[in-house]
């Protein structure tokens, strides 16, 4: 068995970079089937692209391996990417508007992923060859399994590429604090028959491992049509979820929601007026339950004069104590977290880049901010005014974060109990229409063939 590829100084920098940017950003990272990972040999990691560059940082953190990232060539020349990118010693790719007429570039990559994974390296490429922001597979690119196949091909001592499909499932991919992240990773893709020189099940092995790969790849994630979809899709898995069934983790509900599209996808050819007529009423349903700010915990709980007062006690006084450092934290960051909104409105771009450019925009705004902030408290204020400031620096601003979130949390918890003051049966009303939704749901589900 090789030995593992050892990391570059510069490539354990760039991940713990990484690993501490994703990590802030979202509130929840969970890494399913971290197990299927081979500890040497060569190894390909092919993974759906839903969120721009975020995806290779956030596989660059949870893939125990050394990583060779197939990159977009451009982004090579992006002054702020590009010198990350060389550190870590990603290769590019020239996609056919830039390549143009020089097979050359290409052929160099090919060349250069062989010799990468003959020596027992791992490579990271996403083989849809784009991002885009609607939960839905594009059509994956050849490009992976005949990278593969050129590996093992042409060399009767070349070593077995294991091929890992790794779905990322995202919630609110580009809100800070609030989104979550899902690492799905797959078995290893089966691809002994198809290797050259080996018995093929068809005239073209690249052809064959591609539809595995997609396959593979369409087994870890949730597809929808589009986001509205998805999150109605959402919203049913959680209604069938409450009948009685324990709630599962992210990993299983993953498998539910597949499930549930299967279904949802078979009642639209057999019986699409039902589903029609469900999906409207589910719709009515959550407007107004977004409208009113309540959600199913809410509707679950029953308001007393001793709860009620107990909450407000206890969160009142945690906020109140924690406001002084919350507002030092605040305070502090307050230049850098607006200019980097700022730089964030003003720079075009999708929403699956949403997140990439919050995080590109914070790495270099927020240092400046603070490095101008410190000029002047050394310059106004002196050396250990400076000396306590820089000490402070990240512990205010984690401590500010936490208390913003529980701030939230109360804040949602007030809205909801004046809902309730304000109108006595809306809960009632909720909870009525939500037991109904879940036995209309159950009902359409008893009309599809189990998928």
């Amino acid at each position: 068995m090789s030995a593992p590829v050892p990391e570059s100084p510069g490539y354990v920098v760039v991940r713990s970079l990484a690993r501490f940017l994703v990590n802030l950003f979202y509130r929840r990272i969970e890494v399913v089937g971290a197990e299927h990972v081979p500890v040497t040999g060569p190894l390909i990691v092919a993974a759906n692209h839903h969120n721009s560059l975020v995806d290779a940082m956030l596989l660059l953190t949870v893939i125990p391996r050394r990583l060779q990232i197939l990159a977009n060539a451009p982004l090579f020349r992006h002054p702020l990417i590009g010198p990350f990118l060389r550190l870590i010693g990603a290769l590019p790719v020239h996609r056919r508007q830039e390549a143009g007429d020089d097979p050359a570039r290409n052929a160099a990559l090919f060349a250069a992923t062989t010799a990468a994974l003959r020596a027992g390296g791992a490579i990271l490429i996403f083989p849809e060859g784009r991002t885009q922001p609607e939960p839905l597979l594009q059509p994956v690119r050849t490009g992976t399994a005949r990278m593969l196949l050129a590996a093992e091909g042409g060399a009767p001592d070349a070593p077995r590429v294991a091929l890992l499909p790794v779905g990322l499932v995202f919630h609110q991919p580009g809100t800070f604090r609030t989104g979550r992240a899902l690492v799905l990773i797959g078995p290893p893709i089966e691809t002994a028959d198809c290797r050259i020189g080996g018995p093929a099940l068809s005239a073209q092995p690249a052809r064959v491992l591609t539809d595995r790969l997609t396959e593979g790849l369409r087994a870890q994630i949730v597809e929808a049509e589009d986001r509205h979809t998805l999150r109605l899709l959402e919203l049913a898995e959680e209604l069938w979820r409450e009948q009685g069934a324990a709630p599962p983790g992210e990993a299983e509900r993953v498998v539910r929601l597949q499930r549930a599209m299967r279904i949802y996808r078979s009642l639209l050819r057999s019986a699409p007026d039902r589903v029609a007529a469900f999906r409207r009423t589910l719709e009515a349903y959550d407007a107004e339950s977004e409208n009113a700010g309540v959600a199913a915990v809410h509707l679950s709980r029953i308001y007393s004069f001793g709860g009620v007062a107990r909450f407000t006690l206890t969160e009142g006084l945690s906020l109140l104590v924690g406001a002084p450092l919350a507002l030092a934290g605040m305070v502090v960051h307050f230049l850098p977290y607006q200019l980097t909104a700022l730089a964030v409105r003003l720079l075009p771009h999708t929403d699956e880049e949403e997140a990439t450019d919050k995080i590109a925009a914070g790495l270099v705004l927020y240092p400046l901010a603070w490095a101008a902030e410190a000029w002047a408290v050394s310059a106004f204020a002196g050396k250990w005014p400076l000396v306590i400031f820089l000490a402070s620096l990240l512990p205010t601003g984690f401590f500010a974060l936490a208390w913003r979130a529980r701030f939230d949390h109360v804040r949602q918890e007030a809205r909801a109990f004046a809902r309730y003051i304000g109108d006595r049966d809306l809960l009632r009303r909720l909870r009525e229409r939500r037991q109904e939704l879940a036995a209309a749901l159950a009902e359409l589900a008893r009309l599809a063939p189990e998928a």
